[in-house]
């Protein structure tokens, strides 16, 4: 059975990694290729399963968390972070940090997707920490739920879009739909969520190579404008992109903004710029930025790989059809449309990691009940989006970005990340209970 299957394997990869110790690269392998097996896989089939997911998460994260890296290790080389750290600290002062953190990750987090939100802003997150004298995850997980939230909910994000071409939603209404649910799903997950943990419990090593402890006076940084404007680079272009998508996807100039609305195009703009603004600019010499890259290179390449083993586990999952052997078993419930749409997703979520799947497939179940019940299909697209946030935890790319990025155990990325995930998504349900009883 499909099921005893994906627990075996969660279970040998907590063996693996917490009792023996082992690497989670390899741990993620050696898995991934026992449970294609006990799913009825050849050894070989197995193999190409996980080749096909390494391949895949790589060849869609590479160049976004590279780039990503790159441009973080510029900004922190320069001054460039911790003059943002220090203005917002300002602007909103010592005890509002968390909130400044917060309201940059939910406006990044409109345009980015998560994996490139996450490799942006983990730089300021870092370095907002360590100047306000505050546990990173204080400031990391509010940001990180900010990411996430907008990342399921809200259009122009890839599964959220996707879904509302399903169910046949208007992108403009789920969009603003999508940002009411989700402010109070990331304000719970995150500041409220970190008031329950002690202040020792947040306070975490940071990964070298992602961060420079070093501090600039006031001259050696660059000026706020510059920094804040190269830093959001990315987002804008992201975002110009989705704009003209969305209000005049007829126009002549939507090809170049495709091209350049490109996550890894964009972060690759925004790094050649970064070497402009952060470093030639300030006189740095191009050896020195060039070190800098190489550093920031180092510094992911385990990373990289840990997450593309994740990406191997949930091919794995997918391709022996436990996404089918679900969908079959709640395709016959009586359940409302909207609880419906997210427990598919969840439990889709929860078994095979990947929240596009999860909600494609609910959506793909529960899309004639649009027509039969009336039910908005707007939040037929959000009540999907909800439940593939949920308890994300060893077969998700993104528990592995999360913990690797914050250099945690497998016990604490649960206890923050896989937690925070799952009020997301229970806040995000019981918002669109709430507006579907006024829409």
């Amino acid at each position: 059975m499909p099921i005893i299957s994906v627990t075996i394997g969660v279970a040998l990869l907590l063996i693996l990694m917490v009792i023996l110790k082992l690497n989670a690269f390899v741990s993620l392998i050696l898995v991934s290729l026992i449970v294609g097996v006990l799913e009825g896989m050849s050894p070989i089939d197995a193999v190409a399963s996980i080749e096909t997911g390494l391949g895949s998460t790589l060849g869609h994260l590479t160049m976004v968390i590279i780039f990503g890296g790159v441009l973080g290790k510029l900004m922190t080389d320069s001054g460039g972070a911790q003059r943002i750290a220090t203005t917002l600290i300002k602007a909103f002062g010592e005890k509002r940090v968390q909130l400044a953190a917060v309201i940059t990750a939910a406006i990044v987090g409109i345009a980015l997707f998560f994996e490139t939100g996450v490799v942006v802003l983990i730089p300021l997150v870092f370095t907002i920490a360590t100047a306000a004298g505050v546990p990173v995850l204080y400031i990391g997980m509010p940001v990180i739920a900010a990411l996430i939230t907008m990342h399921g909910f809200v259009p122009p994000h890839p599964g959220p879009t996707a879904v509302a071409d399903v169910f046949g939603a208007n992108i403009g209404k789920t969009l603003i739909l999508g940002i009411i649910i989700a402010i109070p799903a990331f304000t719970l997950a995150g500041p409220v969520y970190t008031k329950f943990f002690k202040k020792e419990s947040l306070e975490i090593e940071i990964p070298k190579g992602l961060f420079s402890p070093k501090e600039f006076s006031e001259e050696e940084m660059p000026k706020f404008g510059i920094s804040i404007l190269t830093a959001l680079l990315p987002v804008i272009l992201i975002a110009l992109q989705a704009f003209v998508e969305i209000f005049a996807p007829e126009s002549a100039i939507m090809p170049v903004v495709d091209f350049i609305g490109n996550a890894n195009v964009a972060l690759l703009i925004s790094v050649i710029v970064a070497i402009f603004t952060f470093g030639l600019n300030r006189g740095i010499k191009m050896s020195e930025i060039m070190q800098s890259l190489t550093e920031s290179v180092s510094g992911i390449a385990m990373i990289l790989l840990i997450i593309a083993a994740g990406g191997a586990f949930k091919q794995v999952l997918i391709d022996s059809h436990i996404d089918k052997y679900i969908s079959d078993i709640m395709a016959g419930s009586t359940l409302s449309p909207l609880l419906l749409a997210w427990l598919i997703a969840a439990i889709l979520r929860v078994a095979i990691g990947s929240a596009t799947v999860a909600g494609m497939t609910a959506a793909g179940i529960a899309a004639p009940l649009v027509a039969t019940t009336g039910v908005s299909p707007e939040l037929m697209v959000l009540a999907a989006g909800a439940g593939s946030v949920t308890f994300s935890h060893v077969n998700d790319a993104g528990f592995w970005i999360y913990k690797e990025y914050f250099n945690l155990t497998i016990g604490q990325t649960i206890k923050t990340w896989s937690i925070m995930v799952t009020i997301i998504s229970l806040v995000g349900l019981a918002g669109v209970l709430i507006l579907d009883m006024f829409i």
